[in-house]
């Protein structure tokens, strides 16, 4: 088990390239304002287009691979992202990972996996291209595109601002998307867990978590010497508001309906009238 351990932390810590990692403006893959711009407004773009295109939705026997090498990619490497920045923050000072010190700037362990994690949100863009393949335009909500598209700006600023905070956010939101994606994985290849409900649960969680800490990391900004990144929290602190909200609205439209077809008010058949 040591050995295993000694393992992790050699490969997803103290590797060179881990360990000397320094992101630099105009010089890290990614790392421009151009760059980021081009990403969102392409992705919103092609959303919109391909979906008015109407194009003739793929075969299940062709769409239910697809979803199932894209999910367990995720899923992999959420979990990877999860295990090395956790082992991260082990070898760091609590504190200092809640609040970095004012001159902290983006380089080493932590900072990697915050590019590792800004990037993975790229690859994130082909769940759209799956629901638009797949036909099920009624699962691509404003909610979906939202959070994809606004989520890749906060990662930007992650690592822009050197902003204080977000290893704990990183280790909760990949660890979420170990379920998540577990769980569209095991539906593509043709197995429906009855744990759907506790994705979007874990999901509010984080929210409600993130904004717990947050108040320890205020507390240690304003009574002691400041902690970096304080505008790019922002952002992220209404970025994270805006999506709790979203949400629990969609937690409770989903599941009051379910409870009513459960009881008998209504008809699984109007779900598809209603959408």
């Amino acid at each position: 088990m040591n050995s295993v351990v000694s393992a992790l932390k050699y490969w997803l810590v103290d590797h060179p390239t881990i360990l000397h990692f320094e992101w630099t403006q105009a010089q890290t893959l990614g790392s421009t304002p151009r760059f980021l711009a081009t990403t969102v407004l392409t992705y919103l773009t092609l959303t919109l287009l391909l979906s008015r295109s109407q194009l003739p939705p793929l075969t299940p026997k062709l769409l239910k691979p697809i979803t199932a090498v894209h999910s367990l990619i995720l899923l992999v490497l959420s979990l990877i992202m999860a295990v090395g920045c956790s082992l991260s923050i082990l070898r760091s000072d609590w504190t200092t990972v809640i609040c970095f010190p004012m001159d902290t700037k983006p380089s080493g362990p932590l900072f990697f996996w915050a590019q590792v994690f800004y990037l993975s949100k790229l690859l994130e863009f082909g769940d759209t291209l799956l629901i638009i393949l797949g036909g099920s335009l009624r699962r691509l909500s404003f909610l979906h595109v939202y959070h994809h598209a606004t989520v890749v700006v906060m990662c930007y600023l992650w690592l822009k601002t050197s902003q204080s905070l977000f290893p704990v956010a990183l280790v909760t939101n990949a660890s979420v998307h170990v379920i998540m994606y577990g769980y569209y994985f095991l539906c593509a290849v043709g197995i429906r867990p009855g744990w759907k409900r506790v994705v979007t649960d874990c999901q509010i969680v984080q929210f409600v978590f993130s904004f717990a800490v947050s108040g320890r990391m205020l507390y240690l900004h304003f009574c002691g010497s400041g902690c970096s990144g304080m505008w790019g929290w922002c952002f992220n602190a209404g970025f994270n508001a805006s999506l709790l909200a979203l949400f629990a609205n969609f937690h409770a439209k989903s599941y009051a309906k379910r409870t009513k077809i459960e009881e008998g008010v209504g008809h699984p058949r109007d779900k598809d009238k209603g959408a």
